[in-house]
């Protein structure tokens, strides 16, 4: 973490709120945080939701997400960027337009497509102008198997399906590609979290042992900002991956149990604020 004599990079966060704090906006800011950045972000949705499910949303307007951002961009040297819940394709059209004027900045899109209690979050139009207009800006998505296989149109059973699923995503034009969630893939240990990150040239394997838990709300989130979080202080896509990896399964087994649903992962872990 960055002392207290030093300008900690910036790191902002477009997503959508989610009030009781496990995900969303709050997860990100919580993480850039404990990583030694400074968070700052934009919101594109007002969620109802708590640890037990997503009732609902307030989408944002496209303009309003902009004139979030461009004060933000106006002011704060801004080393990183990370996209949550894009709602709508309006939202979508309009971060990309300002992200297209920006001077080049690593940008991590978590494709975030429907909540771990299966509220769809956006539609089919917005995941359409997702892939067409964020994804070719992109450094990395980081899309689970599930929003693997909405986006890209295939069904993965096996190692080879998601080889193929990946190269797919990497045709829509980001420069990498993390598929979480390979325990659920045929011939895989299930014992094992098992993320692999793809390249145009080259696969890389993360894996750690899989919790056990039900302490899961906002770890989409929060492992996406700690790559965005470990980016901006100068790590290689490969370090930032793999330390954002063991990072989220510190938290998820260190977890405090809030809620009566899936808890949300302890954001501190590692360090002395509330202990591990």
């Amino acid at each position: 973490m960055s002392s207290a004599h030093c300008k900690p990079p910036v790191c902002v966060s477009v997503a959508g709120l989610d009030p009781s704090g496990g995900a969303g906006v709050i997860a990100d800011l919580k993480t850039f945080q404990i990583h030694g950045c400074y968070g700052a972000a934009a919101i594109t949705s007002l969620t109802f939701q708590n640890t037990t499910g997503v009732f609902g949303a307030e989408n944002i307007s496209g303009s309003n997400v902009v004139s979030q951002l461009a004060p933000i961009f106006d002011d704060l040297e801004v080393a990183s960027l990370k996209t949550g819940m894009l709602p709508t394709a309006e939202v979508i059209d309009a971060l990309a337009e300002f992200l297209n004027d920006l001077k080049e900045m690593s940008l991590v899109v978590d494709p975030v497509v429907r909540s771990t209690s299966g509220f769809d979050l956006i539609d089919a139009d917005a995941v359409n102008a997702l892939v067409s207009r964020i994804f070719p800006l992109a450094l990395i998505v980081t899309p689970n198997l599930v929003e693997a296989e909405r986006i890209s149109g295939k069904r993965i059973k096996g190692i080879g399906d998601l080889e193929e699923t990946a190269k797919i995503l990497l045709d829509m034009g980001p420069k990498a590609v993390l598929i979480k969630g390979g325990h659920r893939v045929e011939g895989v240990d299930d014992e094992r979290s098992i993320d692999r990150l793809f390249t145009a040239d080259s696969a890389e394997v993360f894996d750690a042992p899989r919790l056990e838990t039900k302490a899961t709300h906002g770890t989409g989130c929060t492992l996406s900002a700690a790559i965005s979080a470990n980016l901006a202080l100068g790590k290689t896509l490969i370090e930032a991956v793999g330390e954002a990896k063991e990072y989220v399964t510190v938290a998820i087994s260190s977890a405090h149990g809030h809620g009566h649903g899936f808890p949300p992962v302890n954001h501190w872990a590692g360090s002395k604020i509330l202990g591990d």
